[in-house]
């Protein structure tokens, strides 16, 4: 199975995107994804117990670093069942590390650098505990887990693209804002699937505001409180991914491949907190698009693409 196989198979939405790009760029995002993913694969695993799974992360971070081979981790997955596409991919890191080789070398160190920092920050979250206290921890371990893959993308773009290259300092802390909103919207998508694993992304604060406990909330016999705390959540990735739409119109219009590439991401995200918004099954069951709702933001956008004022309008509307 190729690189873009993988790709397909553990996510079509941002297959879709990636797919979308210059050859060059497509490629490394490609393969900067699926590294991604490996440490994800290793950190959602409901059968391997947090000790141990700060290990292999840490281990995965001392193979992208060059530190180890790759067959150092694949020999100690050899017990999970690799018919899930993510364990797949896992259990298959040699094969990715290989296409390393593939991409130019200054891109290369970028993808590696900060898919090790990342593997780093789930190892010591692993450890910290499966509940946040403060939004500010929430910001803590969604940096580590998406903020880092704003600044990967903008560092790739940036080498692309002369233009990007000029916007760098501007566009970095926007592009960490827009990983921040993306994973705030997939912590109100995965509330129940956490939970059950025994995971709370949501602040202690936010439960305390509305006199919640964790139980309580995931129980929803106080919906109106337990809504309180959706609207929190959705607000809070609303202020981010409002930071992303910036970073977005900041990219030069000249370079349509890479602004759809974001765009659609963002605009999946928007939409979702809109069908969030006010909805107790958020609680019980990932919310998540139909595939014509997909399929229409992806016309309507490839059009308007290339006017901010138009791409601003359609996120407003899609955001109601």
């Amino acid at each position: 199975m190729n690189h873009y196989e993988m790709l397909r198979n553990v996510s079509r939405t941002f297959s879709l995107s990636i797919e979308k790009l210059p050859s060059v760029l497509r490629d490394t995002i490609t393969i900067a994804y699926l590294l991604f993913r490996i440490a994800d694969c290793i950190e959602d695993h409901s059968a391997i117990p947090s000790d141990r799974k700060a290990h292999l992360l840490r281990l995965w971070s001392d193979i992208l670093a060059g530190n180890r081979p790759a067959h150092d981790l694949t020999i100690q997955l050899k017990d999970l069942d690799d018919n899930d596409p993510e364990v797949y991919v896992a259990c298959h890191a040699d094969s990715v590390i290989a296409y390393l080789d593939t991409i130019p070398g200054q891109l290369r160190d970028i993808v590696t650098a900060h898919a090790g920092k990342t593997a780093l920050g789930m190892a010591r979250w692993q450890e910290q505990g499966p509940f946040i206290a403060t939004e500010e921890e929430m910001d803590d371990y969604m940096h580590q887990v998406a903020g880092r893959v704003g600044y990967l993308l903008t560092e790739i773009f940036s080498w692309y693209s002369p233009v990007i290259q000029k916007k760098h300092t501007t566009l970095l802390p926007l592009g960490r804002e827009f990983g921040l909103g993306l994973q705030t919207v997939n912590i109100i998508r995965g509330l129940r699937k956490d939970y059950e694993r025994g995971w709370v992304f949501v602040p202690a604060t936010f439960f305390k505001k509305n006199g919640l406990t964790r139980e309580a909330f995931f129980e929803t016999k106080k919906g109106d409180k337990a809504l309180s705390v959706i609207n929190l959540l959705i607000e809070k990735a609303k202020r981010h991914l409002d930071n992303g739409l910036i970073y977005i119109t900041l990219l030069p219009r000249h370079e349509r491949r890479i602004r759809l590439a974001c765009i659609w991401p963002l605009l999946f995200a928007v939409k979702t907190l809109a069908l969030s918004r006010n909805n107790l099954e958020v609680i019980t069951a990932e919310t998540k698009m139909t595939r014509p709702q997909v399929k229409n933001i992806v016309l309507v956008s490839s059009v308007l693409c290339w006017s901010n004022t138009a791409l601003k309008h359609y996120y407003r509307r899609l955001e109601a």
